[in-house]
């Protein structure tokens, strides 16, 4: 069996991914990070799927990007609440973390050369998202590319390292059906960047919005807690 590591928030996107992955026969290792995001809370649910899948390895890392900071998920810089649609596409919000997606895809490259996997997997999405550069088409090519010129893998191994992104050109109602169709239990994954102290999610940020918006579209109740009279 060939063995894939899915990169996973917990969320949404990355449980989909996760699906994505066993159903075409991968053995699953699951990496998450606690990098002193606020929404730590995540990291629960992140081990819930990783049972729900019964994955080989669930590995997590911890980072501490709080030093570093620039961002509201890591630094003390508020949240944004109830933007529109079209401010999420204009412009790079600032609970865009830097570098982020660079840094995890490092760390599960390392981890894919010790197990010998080829193949990474990583929810980013290009349709329905905040408007990250790091979630681009044209950022995964040039990941992919210097991964494989990178790596003793990549220069000695039989095959290419893959970067893949099986969401990347599908709308949050796309995601949704899909996670729906391979059996995913969406009530255990968390997806809001603010929760409160019992992980209720605010309803209001822009990951909550696209949550909301993607199970309207897909004719779904979101079985998501949310806090009473937040959405």
């Amino acid at each position: 069996m060939k063995k894939a590591v899915i990169l996973s928030s917990g969320g949404l996107d990355s449980t989909t991914a996760m699906a994505m992955a066993k159903s075409e026969g991968f053995e699953l290792f699951s990496l998450s990070f606690f990098y002193g995001q606020r929404h730590s809370y995540e990291l629960n649910a992140a081990g819930k799927v990783a049972e729900l899948f019964g994955v080989r390895k669930h590995l997590v890392i911890n980072l501490d990007l709080n030093k570093i900071g620039g961002s509201a998920l890591t630094d003390d810089i508020e949240v944004p609440k109830s933007r529109n649609l079209d401010s999420m596409a204009g412009e790079i919000p600032v609970t865009y973390v830097p570098a982020r997606n660079t840094i995890f895809l490092a760390h599960a490259l390392a981890w894919a050369e010790v197990i010998e996997s080829f193949d990474i997997f990583i929810g980013v999405n290009a349709i329905d998202f905040s408007g990250y550069p790091d979630c681009r088409p044209e950022y995964i090519a040039a990941f992919e590319h210097m991964a494989n010129l990178a790596t003793k893998a990549g220069v000695e191994g039989n095959e290419r390292l893959k970067i893949r992104t099986p969401l990347i050109n599908m709308t949050k109602a796309q995601i949704i059906k899909k996670g729906v169709e391979l059996g995913v239990d969406y009530s255990i994954t968390h997806s809001c960047y603010d929760p409160d102290k019992d992980g209720f999610a605010c309803g209001l940020c822009d990951s909550c919005i696209l949550r909301i918006k993607g199970f309207e579209e897909a004719g779904l109740k979101d079985p998501a807690e949310y806090r009473i009279n937040a959405c």
